[in-house]
């Protein structure tokens, strides 16, 4: 799939680039049918699990990294790193951006991260092209705000934990800290720099920013 270089938030994005034309829009695939994008996104999830896992391997990229002193944005977070993750990371909840087909075979289940001791709540999203409800940000800001005020730890992921997680770490992060979409994607991109969002994703983060800054200043 080909990223939209120019217009998309990643490690060398143009910043400034906070509206995208609708014949850019068009070129982009998010405009795909939503089945069409769903089986994209099937089609893609072994060869981009197989690079990612690779990539950690071979790079300085890390399979997950810490955001600040409550959440953790990561990748599939693997059986042989879940006790890592609990013991280490202090890790109580985690939030999953997976479809069914991703976490078969790779992950704890929800029963058995439960028996771990970790709440589990996965939203699920489709990948390159998705982005979550505004019921899934409102459960996963809940999520988060529970065990944040326990001193505890919250793993959010997607497969790469590169967008779909991306999206929901950024926008805690606008609430949490009263941030603008840009400042929150900075400070992402400086802790996980391989994050990529598109023009889909980035609009989100936008229209999110604003109808929160309208709560806090309605006049």
């Amino acid at each position: 799939m080909k990223e939209c270089c120019s217009c998309c938030f990643g490690p060398d994005a143009d910043l400034n680039h906070l509206e995208v034309s609708r014949k850019k829009r068009k070129k982009f695939c998010g405009n795909m049918p939503w089945i069409g994008s769903y089986v994209f996104s099937r089609v893609a999830f072994y060869p981009s699990l197989f690079y990612n896992y690779c990539m950690s391997k071979v790079s300085s990229r890390n399979w997950y990294d810490r955001i600040d002193e409550t959440v953790i944005l990561g990748a599939l977070p693997l059986r042989p790193i879940a006790k890592t993750l609990i013991n280490q990371e202090n890790v109580r909840g985690i939030i999953s951006a997976n479809l069914d087909h991703e976490i078969k075979h790779f992950t704890p289940t929800e029963e058995e991260w439960r028996q771990m001791g970790v709440e589990y709540l996965r939203l699920k999203i489709v990948d390159f092209v998705g982005t979550p409800s505004h019921e899934q940000i409102s459960e996963a800001l809940d999520c988060i705000n529970r065990y944040k005020k326990k001193g505890k730890s919250v793993y959010i992921h997607c497969k790469a934990g590169r967008t779909r997680s991306a999206t929901i770490v950024a926008c805690y992060l606008i609430k949490a800290n009263g941030w603008d979409d840009l400042t929150a994607w900075q400070h992402i991109v400086s802790c996980r720099a391989h994050v990529r969002i598109f023009n889909v994703q980035k609009e989100f983060l936008h229209q999110f920013y604003l109808s929160n800054k309208n709560l806090d200043d309605p006049a």
